[in-house]
């Protein structure tokens, strides 16, 4: 998605529950989708992560329909970046440069998928991932097997000090309510 010719993009910065990690969350929408960038290799659907990564401090990102989570290394402070960085995004999306140069395919859509994996995906999809994106993360299915959800903790989340918190108290009470044949959640 692009930026209105002439329009600047504000972008503002907010704290999430991982000390490492700052969300900046821009006015409007950038993208029409989302992905994680755990390193420098992984950014070739996105000129925006790849430029983020040009900086020696960055350990991940992460970008959503509206807004970024970068999580910086340790001996850095945010007091010294997140500013800086605010402008450094906002100038790249009002510019008119791409986040992504592809979609990537769609996760949650595999039609070789069983009844209770669609059921998982879609409470993951439509109640879980909302509520976590709020915090600048994400939660991704990876597998399901023995009457265990397997999911990726990505963003803000990755790392994050209440992450198990989240995974035990949250998500997996909620995917036991809606779908009683799993036995627990887990993160890999």
């Amino acid at each position: 998605m692009k930026s209105d010719a002439g329009a600047v993009m504000k972008v503002t910065y907010e704290t999430t529950p991982n000390p490492a990690t700052l969300k900046f969350v821009f006015s409007n929408k950038i993208a029409d989708q989302q992905s994680d960038y755990p390193n420098v290799e992984s950014t070739d659907t996105s000129p925006l992560a790849a430029k983020i990564f040009g900086f020696p401090w960055v350990s991940s990102v992460y970008i959503g329909q509206d807004f970024m989570t970068i999580t910086k290394q340790d001996w850095v402070d945010w007091s010294v970046i997140a500013q800086p960085l605010t402008g450094l995004l906002s100038e790249h999306v009002s510019s008119g440069q791409p986040v992504f140069v592809q979609k990537t395919v769609d996760p949650d859509i595999n039609e070789n998928d069983s009844v209770i994996v669609k059921q998982i995906k879609k409470v993951l999809k439509e109640e879980i991932r909302p509520v976590v994106a709020m915090d600048g993360g994400d939660v991704v299915f990876s597998k399901y097997e023995d009457n265990v959800l397997y999911i990726q903790m990505k963003g803000a989340c990755n790392g994050c000090p209440s992450s198990q918190a989240t995974l035990k108290d949250g998500i997996e009470v909620r995917m036991k309510e809606a779908i009683p044949e799993i036995k627990s959640v887990e993160a890999i």
